[in-house]
């Protein structure tokens, strides 16, 4: 029913315009078989244009609508995209539009101009059209498009309008043969397709982060398995010997060392502890490292109690203490002091580990692996908003200073000192 009225619509629009012509051919008394003759050649070419019009439209659109069938299109996209990328991803689905001519872009305003080249669909050549003269005066060479993005918080509207070059009112007399219905539908996929492309990559990334952050933890408890067997053999043997000379010594030893397994279940392994966890455990390895070091090892501790719920992640705090014994105490003949110290400022948490022992020296550098770890796995779990800061110590040593979010609410008690 559409379709006939749309044909029976353009053919009244015709006849009424040849109507005009004859009263005005009457008063100047000029012969009327004329304009009659006229009338009844150009409704032959009308009729079939608006049928060929309506095939078109819907081997486009799959349906012939009265929306669909009309030359005039308007689209409303959604697109999750703040105004500035909507308007980039806009401005580039219409500058790879075939045809496209005469861009104009105001970032400003949000707002894209352009024109499209109106190409004949059934091919210029070999076509008898009387028509077509007529065509180029009222229907214009090309097709004009204009793309303005309307802000929305996060997300942005995209309104498209296509439509001829010439005014609203010859619409009545011609047809685009879906010109611009096939115009507004290509904008649409291209900004389906490029907002698909973005989602894609943007899932892509974050499965890859996801799993080289899988990865640096399943690095992380490799090294912990092959680290906790030495560890453990060592002071195990180291307690053996206290039993005979020194069971008391010996009995404290075993239980710092079963306070330090038990802060080292693979629970707090996975992802983040708190702060007060690894602390735990940093302290129970330190005082095992004390009967192993003697007098050649003291410790300070400096962390607010408000602190000790602050997330943190696992071992971190562990890395930095054992760097600090192995490349900075250990090869010092009179060994030195280890400080553990922890801050808030402007909801960001500084833990720090210091010591006073060879510092940047060759002699007590290493390879660098555990630090180049600790911020991989900072940038992994926070992004830019966790920091790993190394500097030298004064007088002497090294100081690594980890910067993490205070996600914990800060409470108001004094500080503990160990």
């Amino acid at each position: 029913m559409s379709t006939f009225s749309f044909v029976l619509r353009h053919a009244l629009a015709w006849c009424l315009f040849y109507l005009a012509v004859l009263i005005v051919w009457s008063n100047l008394r000029l012969p009327e078989f004329i304009v009659l003759l006229l009338a009844m050649l150009t409704l032959a070419f009308v009729i079939p244009d608006a049928i060929s019009h309506v095939h078109r439209v819907r081997m486009i659109a799959g349906q012939a609508t009265p929306e669909n069938l009309r030359n005039r299109q308007r689209r409303q996209v959604e697109v999750p995209f703040v105004a500035g990328e909507a308007f980039d991803l806009v401005d580039a689905a219409l500058r790879d539009l075939p045809g496209i001519m005469d861009v104009v872009s105001a970032r400003d305003s949000l707002r894209v101009h352009a024109g499209v080249r109106r190409d004949d669909p059934y091919g210029a050549q070999g076509r008898f059209d009387p028509l077509r003269w007529i065509d180029r005066r009222l229907g214009g060479q090309r097709d004009m498009v204009t793309a303005t993005v309307h802000p929305n918080g996060d997300t942005s509207t995209i309104t498209l309008a296509c439509e001829p070059e010439s005014a609203a009112w010859t619409d009545w007399l011609r047809v685009d043969h879906g010109s611009n219905l096939q115009t507004a539908e290509a904008i649409t996929r291209a900004i389906t397709r490029r907002v698909g492309e973005q989602r894609r990559g943007e899932r892509a990334a974050a499965h890859r982060t996801a799993s080289a952050k899988e990865l640096s933890e399943a690095k992380l408890s490799l090294l912990h398995a092959q680290v906790e067997p030495h560890f453990l053999y060592n002071t195990l043997a180291s307690a053996q010997v206290l039993t005979r000379s020194d069971p008391a010594r010996a009995d404290q030893m075993l239980g710092h060392l079963i306070e330090y397994l038990r802060r080292s279940l693979p629970r707090t392994l996975q992802g983040q502890s708190t702060l007060g966890e690894e602390l735990e455990r940093a302290n129970a390895w330190l005082e095992i490292m004390k009967f192993r070091m003697g007098a050649r090892l003291a410790t300070q501790i400096d962390v607010p109690e408000a602190l000790l719920a602050v997330p943190f992640p696992a071992m971190m705090l562990q890395t930095l203490v054992e760097n600090a014994i192995k490349h900075g105490l250990e090869p010092k003949t009179g060994g030195g002091t280890v400080w553990i110290r922890a801050r808030e400022s402007e909801d960001r948490v500084a833990v720090t580990v210091a010591d006073d022992g060879r510092g940047f020296s060759s002699e007590g550098g290493g390879t660098g692996i555990g630090l180049r770890n600790v911020r991989e796995r900072l940038r992994l779990t926070y992004g830019e908003a966790a920091s790993l800061r190394i500097a030298a110590n004064f007088p002497s040593g090294v100081a690594a200073t980890v910067t993490v979010p205070a996600a914990a609410e800060p409470g108001r008690a004094e500080t503990a000192h160990a």
